[in-house]
């Protein structure tokens, strides 16, 4: 099975954790977590170490804050399943380290890239960013301007697009 999934919704939509219980249907050799976070305070830390307990030994984490396409490169391989979360915070790393919104199209195109030969099942996880207000600075809008194109650009090329409502998901797309 070699199938893009995406992973969508707002903030505690149940996105990660509908992410991993589909994760955890696909038989596979060896299971990657890609975190793209970065825990800055203790409350983040909490959280992330509540989410690695709730993945079990099941899982090799991989820590990437920026680094999501190369690390989808060298463990797409047979018998692997790889589920990235969340595509909004990597996109935050980036424009936070390169203090540069016009450097994230160098990263996006790496992702794709990486999602070009596809050899073990992928997931992807994102917040919708679209359907709240318009937020009050240039930087914030900038941040939601490239969530929501990377969310088209990754929902286009996923073969399953799921939208988590209320912990509940919604089919939005099926097969390519």
């Amino acid at each position: 099975m070699r199938e893009l999934t995406f992973v969508i919704g707002g903030c505690r939509s149940g996105k990660s954790r509908h992410a991993l219980q589909l994760a955890e249907q696909i038989p596979a050799q060896k299971r990657i977590f890609v975190a793209t976070c970065v825990p800055l305070d203790e409350e983040m830390e909490q959280r992330v170490l509540r989410h690695k307990k709730e993945r079990g030994q099941n899982w090799i984490t991989i820590e990437a804050p920026i680094r999501l396409p190369e690390i989808i490169s060298e463990n797409n391989q047979k018998g692997n399943v790889v589920l990235a979360d969340c595509l909004t915070l990597w996109i935050s790393n980036i424009i936070l380290e390169n203090n540069n919104i016009k450097k994230t199209d160098l990263y996006i195109e790496k992702l794709k890239l990486s999602l070009d030969d596809i050899q073990c099942p992928i997931l992807l996880v994102s917040n919708e960013v679209g359907s709240g207000i318009v937020p009050e600075n240039r930087l914030a809008r900038q941040f939601r301007d490239v969530a929501g194109f990377v969310n088209q650009k990754i929902a286009a090329r996923a073969d399953q697009v799921i939208w988590m409502v209320a912990g509940i998901p919604v089919l939005v797309k099926q097969g390519k």
